[in-house]
């Protein structure tokens, strides 16, 4: 007999819907036919902008990079339009940019400064030092130090300068006030041979360059005959036996000591520091 049994055997079975997996997906093994879902992953959305930012700060610097090189070498704003000379004495400025020949007009950026000072020294002698620096936006400094003689050698009418490292830098029609003339008298000194003039030569700056400047505005002439026989004319007649350059500091202490102490003294002996002696004549 037909019944509610035999009515349910001709209804389709509908399996319950799987679970959902972890992507948000239902389970298919179950025949499920829902839509997939897709469940949005935590920072999802953020993921790129880090990659945006970096691209975005590459391009940024890049271009100010392209504009910084331009600003420095192509265009008109930084370039050498001046040059300042600083620490002249004997030298003129207009001496010192002429030698210099700093390249007015060129980039500043692009200055050879090494260049510069090469041809500083080499132009002119009487410089010691020179610092070259550009000063932006438009100027290239240069501050020159002079060499100062410590003696002059006499040569005909003229005087030669010789500075404290025995360079003879510049010929001068004048004396400078207060320089020492060197007197070489080492013709048949045994010396001569043994050391040679510039050997004789040194020794007479290294004694010039120990004197104070309260000794040494006295000094007229400065005498070498050999190595270990050196002395000094000072004004008024007096005359000071020095001995060799050795131990000059401690010579020219001594040798002020006594000028203060015998002022009518004419004749000083310093070449034994220990055991220096003054007297009138």
């Amino acid at each position: 007999m037909a019944g509610p049994t035999t009515a349910r055997r001709g209804e389709q079975h509908r399996a319950p819907a799987g679970p959902l997996d972890d992507s948000g997906e239902a389970d298919e093994r179950h025949g499920s036919r829902f839509r997939r879902l897709r469940l949005p992953r935590p920072g999802a959305g953020r993921a790129g902008r880090p990659r945006r930012t970096l691209i975005a700060g590459t391009v940024l610097i890049a271009l100010l990079g392209g504009f910084g090189t331009w600003a420095l070498y192509g265009s008109d704003w930084l370039r050498a339009e001046h040059v300042q000379v600083h620490g002249t004495d004997v030298l003129t400025e207009r001496e010192v940019r002429a030698a210099a020949e700093v390249p007015l007009g060129a980039p500043l950026a692009s200055v050879d400064t090494d260049g510069i000072h090469a041809r500083l020294a080499d132009r002119l002698r009487r410089i010691k030092s020179v610092d070259v620096a550009r000063s932006w936006p438009d100027t290239v400094s240069l501050t020159v130090t002079e060499r100062q003689p410590v003696l002059l050698v006499q040569k005909g009418g003229k005087f030669i300068e010789v500075d404290d490292r025995g360079v003879r830098f510049a010929t001068v029609g004048t004396a400078p006030r207060d320089v020492p003339r060197l007197e070489m008298d080492a013709a048949d000194s045994p010396s001569l041979r043994r050391f040679g003039i510039p050997a004789l030569n040194r020794a007479a700056v290294k004694v010039a360059t120990a004197l104070p400047d309260t000794v040494s505005k006295d000094v007229r002439v400065i005498r070498v005959r050999s190595y270990d026989s050196i002395t000094l004319e000072l004004t008024g007649g007096r005359r000071v036996e020095w001995g060799s350059e050795e131990r000059g500091t401690e010579k020219a202490k001594v040798l002020g000591a006594l000028l203060k102490a015998a002022r009518d003294a004419r004749h000083f002996d310093v070449s034994v520091p220990s055991a220096p002696a003054a007297s009138g004549s």
